[in-house]
Protein backbone atom coordinates (compact mmCIF):
# COMPACT_ATOMS: atom_id res chain seq x y z
CA UNK A 1 0.00 0.00 0.00
CA UNK A 2 2.52 2.59 1.26
CA UNK A 3 5.40 1.52 -1.86
CA UNK A 4 5.73 4.30 -3.63
CA UNK A 5 5.50 6.83 -0.05
CA UNK A 6 8.52 4.89 1.53
CA UNK A 7 10.69 4.94 -1.16
CA UNK A 8 10.43 8.70 -1.83
CA UNK A 9 10.74 9.20 1.93
CA UNK A 10 13.98 7.18 1.58
CA UNK A 11 15.30 8.49 -0.96
CA UNK A 12 14.90 11.87 0.86
CA UNK A 13 16.41 10.86 3.57
CA UNK A 14 19.59 9.54 1.59
CA UNK A 15 20.60 12.88 0.70
CA UNK A 16 20.81 14.16 4.11
CA UNK A 17 23.73 11.26 4.89
CA UNK A 18 26.98 12.18 5.91
CA UNK A 19 26.36 16.07 6.52
CA UNK A 20 27.82 16.87 9.85
CA UNK A 21 25.47 20.10 9.77
CA UNK A 22 22.10 20.25 8.32
CA UNK A 23 21.79 24.15 6.79
CA UNK A 24 18.76 25.89 6.59
CA UNK A 25 18.21 25.38 2.91
CA UNK A 26 18.87 21.35 3.66
CA UNK A 27 15.98 21.26 5.76
CA UNK A 28 13.42 23.20 3.41
CA UNK A 29 14.14 20.88 0.53
CA UNK A 30 13.79 17.59 2.79
CA UNK A 31 10.57 19.29 4.09
CA UNK A 32 9.55 20.11 0.38
CA UNK A 33 10.32 16.45 -0.81
CA UNK A 34 8.66 15.23 1.97
CA UNK A 35 5.23 17.40 1.09
CA UNK A 36 5.45 16.31 -2.44
CA UNK A 37 5.67 12.71 -1.51
CA UNK A 38 2.70 12.63 0.38
CA UNK A 39 0.67 14.89 -1.85
CA UNK A 40 1.69 12.05 -4.63
CA UNK A 41 0.40 9.53 -1.78
CA UNK A 42 -2.87 11.30 -1.73
CA UNK A 43 -2.64 12.59 1.67
CA UNK A 44 -5.16 15.36 2.55
CA UNK A 45 -3.90 18.65 1.82
CA UNK A 46 -4.45 19.99 5.11
CA UNK A 47 -2.68 17.01 6.66
CA UNK A 48 0.16 17.89 4.81
CA UNK A 49 0.29 21.32 5.25
CA UNK A 50 0.40 20.80 9.20
CA UNK A 51 2.73 17.57 9.07
CA UNK A 52 5.38 19.84 6.93
CA UNK A 53 5.52 22.79 9.71
CA UNK A 54 5.86 20.69 12.47
CA UNK A 55 8.83 18.85 10.66
CA UNK A 56 10.38 22.31 9.69
CA UNK A 57 9.60 23.71 13.18
CA UNK A 58 11.38 20.81 14.50
CA UNK A 59 14.13 20.09 11.87
CA UNK A 60 15.33 23.80 12.66
CA UNK A 61 14.97 23.36 16.52
CA UNK A 62 17.93 22.68 19.07
CA UNK A 63 16.82 19.01 18.93
CA UNK A 64 18.67 18.65 15.59
CA UNK A 65 21.49 21.16 15.91
CA UNK A 66 22.77 19.06 18.98
CA UNK A 67 23.09 15.68 17.66
CA UNK A 68 25.83 13.83 16.48
CA UNK A 69 23.73 12.72 13.27
CA UNK A 70 21.65 15.31 12.06
CA UNK A 71 20.09 13.19 9.51
CA UNK A 72 19.17 10.40 11.82
CA UNK A 73 17.40 12.64 13.88
CA UNK A 74 15.53 13.93 10.76
CA UNK A 75 14.11 10.74 10.31
CA UNK A 76 13.48 10.47 14.23
CA UNK A 77 11.73 13.35 13.93
CA UNK A 78 9.55 12.21 10.60
CA UNK A 79 8.35 9.03 12.37
CA UNK A 80 6.91 10.77 15.47
CA UNK A 81 5.23 12.80 13.23
CA UNK A 82 4.02 10.37 11.23
CA UNK A 83 2.81 8.09 14.18
CA UNK A 84 0.75 11.60 15.38
CA UNK A 85 -1.32 11.52 12.34
CA UNK A 86 -1.67 7.92 12.34
CA UNK A 87 -3.43 8.04 15.86
CA UNK A 88 -0.46 8.26 18.36
CA UNK A 89 -1.56 5.08 20.03
CA UNK A 90 -2.33 2.26 19.80
CA UNK A 91 -6.16 1.74 20.43
CA UNK A 92 -8.61 -1.35 21.70
CA UNK A 93 -11.78 -2.17 22.24
CA UNK A 94 -13.66 -0.92 25.32
CA UNK A 95 -15.47 -3.83 26.14
CA UNK A 96 -18.44 -3.30 28.30
CA UNK A 97 -18.45 -3.56 32.19
CA UNK A 98 -21.63 -5.94 31.79
CA UNK A 99 -21.83 -7.97 28.65
CA UNK A 100 -22.56 -8.07 25.64
CA UNK A 101 -20.12 -5.34 24.40
CA UNK A 102 -21.63 -4.29 21.23
CA UNK A 103 -20.05 -3.44 18.05
CA UNK A 104 -21.88 -1.93 15.19
CA UNK A 105 -20.06 -1.76 11.90
CA UNK A 106 -20.46 1.35 9.31
CA UNK A 107 -19.52 2.48 5.80
CA UNK A 108 -19.93 2.50 2.23
CA UNK A 109 -20.86 -0.31 0.11
CA UNK A 110 -18.47 -2.73 -1.10
CA UNK A 111 -16.01 -1.49 1.62
CA UNK A 112 -15.84 -5.09 2.77
CA UNK A 113 -17.76 -4.55 5.98
CA UNK A 114 -19.67 -7.96 5.94
CA UNK A 115 -16.09 -9.66 5.06
CA UNK A 116 -14.53 -7.61 7.98
CA UNK A 117 -17.70 -8.94 10.30
CA UNK A 118 -16.23 -12.37 10.20
CA UNK A 119 -12.62 -11.41 10.48
CA UNK A 120 -13.17 -9.42 13.36
CA UNK A 121 -14.93 -12.05 15.03
CA UNK A 122 -12.70 -14.71 14.30
CA UNK A 123 -10.06 -12.38 16.08
CA UNK A 124 -12.09 -12.05 19.05
CA UNK A 125 -12.64 -15.77 19.34
CA UNK A 126 -8.46 -15.90 19.57
CA UNK A 127 -8.78 -13.37 22.21
CA UNK A 128 -10.90 -15.52 24.02
CA UNK A 129 -14.17 -14.41 23.33
CA UNK A 130 -17.52 -15.23 22.14
CA UNK A 131 -19.07 -13.63 19.11
CA UNK A 132 -21.85 -13.39 17.63
CA UNK A 133 -22.68 -11.76 13.87
CA UNK A 134 -26.09 -10.17 13.58
CA UNK A 135 -27.39 -9.61 9.93
CA UNK A 136 -28.89 -6.20 10.12
CA UNK A 137 -27.86 -5.83 6.39
CA UNK A 138 -31.32 -6.13 4.25
CA UNK A 139 -30.52 -3.59 1.95
CA UNK A 140 -28.30 -5.66 -0.71
CA UNK A 141 -28.95 -8.42 -2.41
CA UNK A 142 -27.54 -11.50 -0.63
CA UNK A 143 -25.88 -9.87 2.24
CA UNK A 144 -27.26 -12.52 4.93
CA UNK A 145 -26.25 -15.32 2.65
CA UNK A 146 -22.72 -14.06 2.58
CA UNK A 147 -22.53 -13.03 6.69
CA UNK A 148 -23.90 -16.59 7.40
CA UNK A 149 -20.69 -18.44 5.04
CA UNK A 150 -18.40 -15.95 6.57
CA UNK A 151 -19.51 -16.69 10.40
CA UNK A 152 -19.25 -20.34 9.37
CA UNK A 153 -15.85 -20.11 8.11
CA UNK A 154 -15.27 -17.78 11.29
CA UNK A 155 -16.47 -20.91 13.11
CA UNK A 156 -18.92 -17.98 14.97
CA UNK A 157 -22.79 -18.25 16.16
CA UNK A 158 -25.04 -15.68 13.65
CA UNK A 159 -28.20 -14.17 14.47
CA UNK A 160 -30.22 -13.59 10.87
CA UNK A 161 -33.94 -13.76 11.57
CA UNK A 162 -34.50 -12.24 8.18
CA UNK A 163 -33.15 -13.96 4.80
CA UNK A 164 -32.98 -10.13 3.14
CA UNK A 165 -33.51 -9.79 -0.44
CA UNK A 166 -32.03 -12.08 -3.30
CA UNK A 167 -31.70 -9.92 -6.07
CA UNK A 168 -31.54 -6.33 -6.59
CA UNK A 169 -35.08 -6.32 -8.22
CA UNK A 170 -36.81 -7.31 -4.78
CA UNK A 171 -38.07 -4.38 -2.76
CA UNK A 172 -36.04 -4.30 0.76
CA UNK A 173 -38.64 -5.95 3.49
CA UNK A 174 -37.67 -6.43 7.09
CA UNK A 175 -36.89 -3.93 9.66
CA UNK A 176 -32.87 -3.60 10.01
CA UNK A 177 -33.61 -2.16 14.12
CA UNK A 178 -35.73 -5.09 14.97
CA UNK A 179 -33.26 -7.10 14.05
CA UNK A 180 -30.04 -5.92 15.80
CA UNK A 181 -32.40 -5.43 18.84
CA UNK A 182 -33.12 -9.22 18.74
CA UNK A 183 -29.34 -9.88 18.33
CA UNK A 184 -28.39 -8.40 21.16
CA UNK A 185 -31.18 -9.97 23.05
CA UNK A 186 -30.02 -13.46 21.66
CA UNK A 187 -26.89 -12.86 22.39
CA UNK A 188 -27.64 -12.58 26.19
CA UNK A 189 -29.86 -15.54 26.34
CA UNK A 190 -27.30 -17.83 24.53
CA UNK A 191 -24.45 -15.86 26.85
CA UNK A 192 -22.51 -14.62 23.70
CA UNK A 193 -19.99 -11.63 25.41
CA UNK A 194 -19.39 -9.76 22.37
CA UNK A 195 -21.89 -8.94 19.39
CA UNK A 196 -21.51 -7.40 15.78
CA UNK A 197 -23.79 -5.86 13.79
CA UNK A 198 -23.47 -5.97 10.22
CA UNK A 199 -25.21 -2.66 8.94
CA UNK A 200 -26.21 -1.91 5.41
CA UNK A 201 -23.91 -0.32 2.95
CA UNK A 202 -24.06 2.98 1.03
CA UNK A 203 -23.52 3.92 -2.49
CA UNK A 204 -23.06 7.42 -1.48
CA UNK A 205 -24.26 9.87 1.62
CA UNK A 206 -27.63 8.76 1.58
CA UNK A 207 -29.97 10.45 3.78
CA UNK A 208 -32.29 7.04 4.31
CA UNK A 209 -29.54 4.98 5.24
CA UNK A 210 -27.62 7.21 7.39
CA UNK A 211 -30.81 7.39 9.52
CA UNK A 212 -31.45 3.95 9.55
CA UNK A 213 -27.78 3.91 10.93
CA UNK A 214 -28.78 6.66 13.31
CA UNK A 215 -31.95 4.46 14.37
CA UNK A 216 -29.71 1.41 14.59
CA UNK A 217 -27.49 3.52 17.26
CA UNK A 218 -29.86 4.57 19.62
CA UNK A 219 -31.56 0.96 19.50
CA UNK A 220 -28.46 -0.58 20.56
CA UNK A 221 -26.45 1.72 22.10
CA UNK A 222 -23.55 0.03 20.94
CA UNK A 223 -20.26 0.61 23.44
CA UNK A 224 -18.28 0.55 19.83
CA UNK A 225 -18.99 2.08 16.30
CA UNK A 226 -16.73 1.06 13.80
CA UNK A 227 -16.71 3.09 10.28
CA UNK A 228 -14.95 0.46 8.04
CA UNK A 229 -13.59 2.22 4.85
CA UNK A 230 -11.82 1.51 2.11
CA UNK A 231 -8.25 2.05 1.75
CA UNK A 232 -7.76 2.65 -1.95
CA UNK A 233 -10.17 5.58 -2.21
CA UNK A 234 -7.91 8.21 -1.81
CA UNK A 235 -9.53 11.79 -0.80
CA UNK A 236 -12.81 10.82 -0.93
CA UNK A 237 -12.24 9.23 2.04
CA UNK A 238 -11.94 12.19 4.14
CA UNK A 239 -15.50 13.76 3.01
CA UNK A 240 -17.08 10.03 3.46
CA UNK A 241 -15.35 10.28 6.62
CA UNK A 242 -17.15 13.57 8.15
CA UNK A 243 -19.82 12.76 6.79
CA UNK A 244 -20.46 9.50 8.85
CA UNK A 245 -18.83 11.42 11.72
CA UNK A 246 -21.65 13.98 11.48
CA UNK A 247 -24.26 11.63 10.73
CA UNK A 248 -23.71 8.33 13.11
CA UNK A 249 -20.70 9.73 14.97
CA UNK A 250 -18.21 6.37 14.85
CA UNK A 251 -15.52 6.18 17.54
CA UNK A 252 -12.97 4.29 15.72
CA UNK A 253 -11.73 3.36 11.99
CA UNK A 254 -11.36 0.11 10.11
CA UNK A 255 -8.98 0.31 7.14
CA UNK A 256 -9.60 -2.37 4.53
CA UNK A 257 -7.35 -3.47 1.79
CA UNK A 258 -4.42 -2.37 2.84
CA UNK A 259 -2.85 -5.02 0.88
CA UNK A 260 -3.58 -3.30 -2.13
CA UNK A 261 -1.66 -1.32 -4.50
CA UNK A 262 -3.14 2.16 -4.27
CA UNK A 263 -1.12 5.50 -2.84
CA UNK A 264 -2.74 5.28 0.73
CA UNK A 265 -3.66 8.59 1.21
CA UNK A 266 -6.79 7.67 3.20
CA UNK A 267 -5.03 5.67 5.64
CA UNK A 268 -2.19 8.72 6.54
CA UNK A 269 -5.86 11.34 6.23
CA UNK A 270 -8.58 10.26 8.89
CA UNK A 271 -7.45 9.67 11.76
CA UNK A 272 -6.17 13.27 12.08
CA UNK A 273 -9.11 14.37 10.10
CA UNK A 274 -11.26 13.18 12.59
CA UNK A 275 -9.88 12.65 15.35
CA UNK A 276 -11.00 9.30 15.87
CA UNK A 277 -8.37 6.50 15.89
CA UNK A 278 -7.55 3.76 13.25
CA UNK A 279 -8.29 0.29 15.13
CA UNK A 280 -7.59 -2.16 12.94
CA UNK A 281 -6.30 -2.76 9.41
CA UNK A 282 -7.40 -5.80 6.92
CA UNK A 283 -4.26 -7.03 5.26
CA UNK A 284 -5.72 -9.70 2.72
CA UNK A 285 -8.58 -11.78 1.68
CA UNK A 286 -8.43 -14.57 4.24
CA UNK A 287 -10.03 -14.42 7.39
CA UNK A 288 -6.56 -14.11 9.19
CA UNK A 289 -5.10 -11.59 6.71
CA UNK A 290 -6.14 -8.83 9.86
CA UNK A 291 -4.16 -7.55 12.66
CA UNK A 292 -4.61 -4.62 15.35
CA UNK A 293 -3.40 -1.49 14.26
CA UNK A 294 -0.36 0.31 15.89
CA UNK A 295 0.47 3.80 14.51
CA UNK A 296 4.17 2.95 15.39
CA UNK A 297 4.97 -0.37 13.49
CA UNK A 298 3.36 1.31 10.30
CA UNK A 299 5.10 4.65 10.70
CA UNK A 300 7.88 1.94 10.88
CA UNK A 301 7.07 0.30 8.20
CA UNK A 302 6.66 3.33 6.07
CA UNK A 303 10.28 4.38 6.63
CA UNK A 304 11.65 1.20 5.96
CA UNK A 305 12.46 0.48 9.31
CA UNK A 306 10.65 -3.07 9.45
CA UNK A 307 8.29 -4.49 12.02
CA UNK A 308 9.94 -7.16 14.03
CA UNK A 309 7.22 -7.16 16.96
CA UNK A 310 4.50 -7.94 14.91
CA UNK A 311 6.84 -10.70 13.23
CA UNK A 312 7.49 -11.47 16.84
CA UNK A 313 3.95 -11.64 18.10
CA UNK A 314 2.34 -13.96 14.70
CA UNK A 315 5.85 -16.30 15.34
CA UNK A 316 4.84 -16.68 19.26
CA UNK A 317 0.97 -17.61 18.41
CA UNK A 318 1.60 -20.03 15.75
CA UNK A 319 4.98 -21.68 16.73
CA UNK A 320 4.69 -25.13 18.11
CA UNK A 321 6.58 -25.12 21.62
CA UNK A 322 6.96 -28.63 22.12
CA UNK A 323 8.74 -29.00 18.16
CA UNK A 324 10.84 -26.31 19.32
CA UNK A 325 11.65 -27.91 22.67
CA UNK A 326 12.24 -30.88 20.30
CA UNK A 327 14.50 -28.99 18.22
CA UNK A 328 16.58 -27.39 21.04
CA UNK A 329 17.52 -30.92 22.27
CA UNK A 330 18.56 -31.91 18.83
CA UNK A 331 20.44 -29.22 18.61
CA UNK A 332 22.14 -29.67 21.92
CA UNK A 333 22.78 -33.59 21.90
CA UNK A 334 24.49 -32.62 18.26
CA UNK A 335 22.39 -35.14 16.36
CA UNK A 336 22.03 -34.91 12.43
CA UNK A 337 19.59 -32.21 11.19
CA UNK A 338 17.51 -34.23 9.04
CA UNK A 339 15.02 -33.69 6.23
CA UNK A 340 11.97 -34.93 8.85
CA UNK A 341 12.90 -31.90 10.88
CA UNK A 342 13.01 -29.53 7.44
CA UNK A 343 9.51 -30.46 6.43
CA UNK A 344 8.71 -29.97 10.34
CA UNK A 345 10.19 -26.56 10.60
CA UNK A 346 8.74 -25.51 7.30
CA UNK A 347 5.31 -26.11 8.31
CA UNK A 348 6.06 -24.39 11.42
CA UNK A 349 6.94 -21.20 9.23
CA UNK A 350 3.55 -21.41 6.75
CA UNK A 351 1.68 -21.40 9.66
CA UNK A 352 2.57 -17.81 10.44
CA UNK A 353 1.20 -16.89 7.17
CA UNK A 354 2.93 -15.55 3.31
CA UNK A 355 6.70 -15.91 3.53
CA UNK A 356 6.80 -12.65 1.26
CA UNK A 357 4.78 -10.44 4.50
CA UNK A 358 6.81 -11.99 7.00
CA UNK A 359 10.40 -10.52 4.59
CA UNK A 360 8.40 -7.22 4.01
CA UNK A 361 8.44 -6.92 7.77
CA UNK A 362 12.28 -7.18 8.28
CA UNK A 363 14.41 -3.71 8.23
CA UNK A 364 15.59 -2.53 4.83
CA UNK A 365 13.19 -4.75 3.40
CA UNK A 366 12.66 -1.95 0.55
CA UNK A 367 15.49 -1.96 -1.55
CA UNK A 368 15.00 -6.10 -2.47
CA UNK A 369 11.28 -5.68 -2.99
CA UNK A 370 11.67 -6.22 -6.72
CA UNK A 371 13.13 -9.67 -5.67
CA UNK A 372 10.29 -10.11 -3.10
CA UNK A 373 7.89 -9.50 -5.41
CA UNK A 374 9.12 -11.98 -7.99
CA UNK A 375 9.19 -15.16 -5.27
CA UNK A 376 6.76 -17.55 -5.94
CA UNK A 377 4.86 -18.74 -2.61
CA UNK A 378 4.38 -21.91 -4.40
CA UNK A 379 7.95 -22.75 -4.61
CA UNK A 380 7.22 -23.95 -0.73
CA UNK A 381 4.64 -26.16 -2.16
CA UNK A 382 7.42 -27.60 -4.65
CA UNK A 383 9.64 -28.32 -1.49
CA UNK A 384 7.48 -29.75 0.46
CA UNK A 385 6.09 -32.05 -2.15
CA UNK A 386 9.62 -33.12 -2.93
CA UNK A 387 10.00 -33.68 0.65
CA UNK A 388 7.04 -36.32 1.16
CA UNK A 389 7.65 -38.04 -2.11
CA UNK A 390 10.91 -39.44 -0.43
CA UNK A 391 10.56 -42.80 2.15
CA UNK A 392 10.90 -42.31 5.92
CA UNK A 393 14.40 -43.47 5.62
CA UNK A 394 15.52 -41.10 2.82
CA UNK A 395 14.50 -38.14 4.85
CA UNK A 396 16.53 -39.14 7.76
CA UNK A 397 19.56 -40.55 5.65
CA UNK A 398 19.47 -38.45 2.55
CA UNK A 399 22.75 -39.80 1.44
CA UNK A 400 21.54 -43.04 -0.10
CA UNK A 401 18.80 -41.07 -2.55
CA UNK A 402 20.96 -42.18 -5.81
CA UNK A 403 20.22 -41.80 -9.19
CA UNK A 404 16.94 -43.95 -9.68
CA UNK A 405 15.63 -42.63 -6.14
CA UNK A 406 16.29 -39.16 -7.33
CA UNK A 407 14.37 -39.69 -10.59
CA UNK A 408 11.59 -41.66 -8.60
CA UNK A 409 11.47 -38.65 -6.43
CA UNK A 410 10.81 -36.03 -9.25
CA UNK A 411 8.30 -37.98 -10.46
CA UNK A 412 6.46 -38.26 -7.34
CA UNK A 413 6.58 -34.24 -6.72
CA UNK A 414 6.13 -33.21 -10.19
CA UNK A 415 9.22 -31.60 -10.78
CA UNK A 416 12.26 -31.71 -12.42
CA UNK A 417 15.43 -34.43 -11.55
CA UNK A 418 17.41 -31.03 -11.23
CA UNK A 419 15.55 -29.32 -8.73
CA UNK A 420 15.50 -32.52 -6.28
CA UNK A 421 19.32 -32.22 -7.04
CA UNK A 422 19.21 -28.82 -5.90
CA UNK A 423 17.10 -29.40 -2.99
CA UNK A 424 19.48 -31.62 -1.47
CA UNK A 425 22.47 -29.63 -2.18
CA UNK A 426 20.91 -26.99 -0.45
CA UNK A 427 20.10 -29.08 2.23
CA UNK A 428 23.54 -30.64 2.58
CA UNK A 429 25.07 -27.37 2.88
CA UNK A 430 22.49 -26.58 5.97
CA UNK A 431 22.99 -29.78 7.14
CA UNK A 432 26.75 -28.52 7.68
CA UNK A 433 26.00 -25.49 9.12
CA UNK A 434 23.77 -26.88 11.59
CA UNK A 435 26.79 -29.57 12.74
CA UNK A 436 29.14 -26.39 13.43
CA UNK A 437 26.52 -24.60 15.31
CA UNK A 438 25.89 -27.13 17.28
CA UNK A 439 29.74 -27.98 18.32
CA UNK A 440 30.15 -24.30 19.20
CA UNK A 441 31.89 -22.91 15.76
CA UNK A 442 29.31 -21.10 15.08
CA UNK A 443 27.92 -19.64 11.18
CA UNK A 444 31.03 -19.35 8.97
CA UNK A 445 31.72 -15.74 8.06
CA UNK A 446 28.91 -14.56 10.19
CA UNK A 447 30.53 -12.14 12.91
CA UNK A 448 28.94 -11.47 16.07
CA UNK A 449 27.47 -15.60 16.59
CA UNK A 450 29.29 -18.18 17.89
CA UNK A 451 32.78 -18.43 16.17
CA UNK A 452 31.21 -16.45 13.39
CA UNK A 453 33.74 -13.41 13.29
CA UNK A 454 37.04 -15.72 13.31
CA UNK A 455 38.76 -18.02 10.49
CA UNK A 456 39.97 -21.44 11.33
CA UNK A 457 43.73 -21.42 11.89
CA UNK A 458 45.84 -23.54 10.05
CA UNK A 459 47.11 -26.54 11.68
CA UNK A 460 50.44 -25.37 13.55
CA UNK A 461 52.16 -26.59 16.53
CA UNK A 462 49.71 -25.01 19.00
CA UNK A 463 46.86 -26.00 16.65
CA UNK A 464 47.55 -29.56 16.00
CA UNK A 465 44.77 -32.15 16.80
CA UNK A 466 45.50 -34.10 20.41
CA UNK A 467 46.64 -37.39 19.35
CA UNK A 468 44.54 -40.38 20.47
CA UNK A 469 46.56 -42.73 22.97
CA UNK A 470 47.02 -46.03 22.60
CA UNK A 471 46.06 -47.25 25.82
CA UNK A 472 42.72 -48.25 25.62
CA UNK A 473 41.35 -47.18 29.18
CA UNK A 474 43.17 -43.73 28.30
CA UNK A 475 41.37 -42.93 25.21
CA UNK A 476 38.61 -43.97 26.13
CA UNK A 477 38.86 -40.93 28.79
CA UNK A 478 40.32 -38.71 26.54
CA UNK A 479 36.84 -39.64 24.47
CA UNK A 480 34.42 -38.66 27.35
CA UNK A 481 36.65 -35.00 27.59
CA UNK A 482 35.98 -34.43 23.99
CA UNK A 483 32.42 -34.90 24.52
CA UNK A 484 32.03 -32.82 27.54
CA UNK A 485 34.21 -30.06 25.83
CA UNK A 486 31.43 -30.43 22.61
CA UNK A 487 28.12 -30.52 24.98
CA UNK A 488 29.73 -27.48 26.99
CA UNK A 489 30.12 -25.83 23.77
CA UNK A 490 26.83 -26.23 22.19
CA UNK A 491 25.19 -25.88 25.35
CA UNK A 492 26.98 -21.95 25.74
CA UNK A 493 26.38 -21.57 22.04
CA UNK A 494 22.29 -21.68 23.09
CA UNK A 495 22.54 -19.54 25.90
CA UNK A 496 24.85 -16.90 24.42
CA UNK A 497 27.82 -17.15 25.80
CA UNK A 498 30.07 -18.05 22.99
CA UNK A 499 28.62 -14.82 20.57
CA UNK A 500 29.17 -12.04 23.87
CA UNK A 501 32.29 -13.39 25.60
CA UNK A 502 31.50 -15.01 28.76
CA UNK A 503 28.46 -13.19 30.13
CA UNK A 504 25.82 -15.56 30.88
CA UNK A 505 22.38 -14.73 29.61
CA UNK A 506 21.35 -12.83 32.85
CA UNK A 507 24.06 -10.40 32.76
CA UNK A 508 23.72 -9.80 28.61
CA UNK A 509 22.44 -6.72 28.14
CA UNK A 510 21.02 -6.90 23.78
CA UNK A 511 20.87 -3.07 23.75
CA UNK A 512 24.71 -3.22 23.44
CA UNK A 513 24.19 -5.01 19.95
CA UNK A 514 21.84 -2.34 18.63
CA UNK A 515 19.28 -4.59 17.54
CA UNK A 516 15.57 -3.60 16.28
CA UNK A 517 13.17 -2.65 19.11
CA UNK A 518 11.51 -6.07 20.56
CA UNK A 519 14.23 -8.12 18.65
CA UNK A 520 15.63 -9.35 22.78
CA UNK A 521 12.16 -11.62 22.57
CA UNK A 522 14.57 -13.72 20.17
CA UNK A 523 17.45 -14.32 22.90
CA UNK A 524 15.21 -15.23 25.65
CA UNK A 525 15.21 -11.92 27.88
Amino acid sequence: MFNSLSDRLTATFKNLRGKGRLSEADVDATVREIRRALLDADVAVPVVRDFAARVRERALGAEVAAALNPSQQVVKIVNDELVTILGGETRRIRLAKTPPTVIMLAGLQGAGKTTLAGKLAKWLKGQGHSPILVAADLQRPNAVTQLEVVAQRAGVAVYAPHPGIQSEFEAPTGDPVAVARGGVEQARQKLHDVVIVDTAGRLGIDAELMQQAADIRSAVKPDEVLFVIDAMIGQDAVNTAKAFEDGVDFTGVVLTKLDGDARGGAALSVASVTGRPVMFASTGEGLDDFELFHPDRMASRILDMGDVMTLIEQAEKSWDRDEAARMAKKFADQEDFTLEDFLAQMQQIRKMGSMKKMLMMMPGAAQFRQQLEQFDEREIDRVEAIVRSMTPHERVAPKIINGSRRARIARGSGVHVSEVNGLLERFGQAQKMMRRMASGGGIPGVPGLPGGGASRKPAGKNNKKKARSGNPAKAAQQLREAEQKRAAGAANALQGGSAFGQQSQQDFDPAALNLPKGFDKFLGN
